[in-house]
């Protein structure tokens, strides 16, 4: 190699070397360069939690819903029926209209099973004019159920098999679901038994008008679904919406669509509306309904300017009826109504879903919006005939084992706003006697067998040696007032 040649390669070399170490010192530079006053440094990895609003995540970081569906897929059955339709009058060229024979028409759907002795929930349009229902549970055994009840304005019904030790689904508190946590619908879509899929909240307290209105029946439909983007198809509805907890949350119902199948939205009603329908179902054979005495509508731009309004939020009240629960508290026409018990109501689907939970004789406060002043009213809700009924306790049997709950002193806070003295607050639930008796978190214990709670420790000793039953009573956060009945 000539000596010319040499020189000039080392020179090349030496370029290269200053090129490359130009170009990492910008790299370093632009990595840790101080952008608007802010250092910018390496990202860090985050540290792994999970919140109530987040599904469970598995070892890669893709969403886990294996103990959710677990705890459910064994509840949920498939339901089956058999109905004779009367066909409608045939033309005949000859004689005229002549009548067909009566046709045998199958159908399918879905439920769950929320007591170990055979109570089934499942919708009313799967029930309803059926001569023959059969129930199929996941393990392949099947049972003819006959009708508790049934609530066209929930389109919710209750059905019963002669059965023991079945999986259950405990409730959860629909309440608490917030817009875009993980859901999963469980049921049996297109005969395809046993199927779960998964999405997020879209909505809640959606009213689609969907539901008939017949007060002739006394049929007033009341929806405040909870809307999802969970695949639903003919043959869900009935079955279970569940959180990622394994808790029933809503009872699956309808879908949105232009062809009969999924296209991005489905329907579910909500838990505690359920609870509520289910729990009168099966204590009286029917649902004791209780109204306001009002007639309402939401409020849009147009309304809060015409009616001289400050805010677009809460229900507005046309008129007040005669002899009903708000004419006799007080309120007027022109009230907006902004909260049930603590829960702040925005539209008219919300009002209908908190007032559904309550039964004739109950005692609610109502927020209302009057002259630009909040204002709280005590109403005792009657029924449609404007007679008030003093509610009953449940009595639902629960092993003497655990309660399964974290108590908490209720707060001041919170007690006054519920007009309470005392309290005990359900913070938490797992598996136990509370649960089991259909109390569900948020429940504020107010007595135990007619003797105030203040404390858990006031718990403690109510429970301790005691046998046989025990009447607790108490008031969920929107002022629904509630009794169990525990079994020791």
């Amino acid at each position: 190699m000539s000596k010319e040649k040499g020189t000039f390669m080392k020179a090349a070399g030496y370029l290269g070397m200053g090129l490359a170490g130009g170009l990492l010192a910008l790299g370093l530079h632009d990595r840790f360069a101080v952008r608007d006053g802010v250092a910018a440094a390496a990202p860090q990895v985050p540290a792994r939690y999970v919140s109530m609003s987040t599904p469970p995540t598995a070892a890669g970081g893709a969403a886990d819903f294996v103990d959710a569906a677990a705890k459910s897929v064994d509840a949920v059955v498939h339901v089956t029926t058999e109905a004779t339709v009367q066909q409608a009058p045939m033309y005949n060229f000859f004689w005229g209209y002549q009548q067909r024979p009566p046709q045998q028409v199958r159908g399918a759907g879905s439920g769950v099973i929320i007591t170990d002795d055979g109570y089934i929930v499942t919708n009313n349009h799967v029930v309803e004019g059926a001569d023959k229902i059969q129930v199929h549970l996941n393990d392949k055994r099947s049972y003819d159920a006959t009708v508790i009840g049934r609530d066209p304005s929930t389109d919710i019904a209750l059905i019963k098999i002669n059965a023991n030790q079945l999986p259950t689904l405990p409730f959860g508190n629909s309440d608490n679901v917030k817009v875009g946590q993980w859901v999963l619908a469980v049921g049996n879509p297109m005969n395809l038994t046993s199927t779960v899929t998964a999405g997020i909240v879209s909505a809640k307290a959606r009213s689609i008008n969907i539901l008939q209105y017949d007060p002739d029946k006394d049929i007033f439909p009341i929806e405040s679904f909870i809307q999802t983007d969970a695949a639903v198809n003919p043959g869900n509805s009935g079955g279970a919406l569940v959180d990622t907890e394994g808790e029933l949350v809503g009872i699956n119902s309808a879908i949105a669509s232009t062809t009969g199948s999924y296209t991005g939205y489905s329907f579910a009603v909500p838990s505690n509306i359920v609870n509520k329908v289910t729990h009168d179902l099966m204590a009286f054979g029917r649902v004791r309904r209780a109204y306001l005495g009002v007639t309402i509508s939401d409020i849009d731009q147009d309304m809060a300017k015409k009616m001289d309004l400050s805010q677009l939020n809460g229900v507005y009240v046309k008129d007040v009826l005669d002899n009903g629960a708000a004419k006799k508290a007080g309120m007027k026409n022109g009230d907006v109504i902004v909260k049930v018990g603590a829960m702040a109501v925005n539209n008219v689907p919300e009002l209908q879903g908190q007032v559904s939970k309550f039964s004739p004789g109950d005692k609610v406060a109502l927020t209302v919006l009057r002259n630009g002043k909040e204002e709280v009213k005590e109403l005792t809700l009657l029924d449609r005939g404007g007679e008030e009924t003093a509610p009953a306790a449940t009595g639902t049997d629960a092993s003497v084992s655990a309660l399964g709950a974290e108590l908490v002193p209720a707060a001041a806070a919170e007690l006054n706003t519920l007009k309470l003295q005392n309290g005990v607050k359900v913070a938490r639930l797992s598996g136990g006697k509370l649960r089991s008796i259909g109390i569900r978190e948020g429940f504020i214990i107010t007595k135990i067998d007619q003797n105030p709670m203040k404390t858990p420790k006031d718990i403690e000793t109510a429970l301790n040696g005691k046998s046989g039953g025990v009447l607790i009573e108490g008031t969920y956060p929107n002022g629904m007032r509630a009794y169990y009945g525990l079994g020791l």
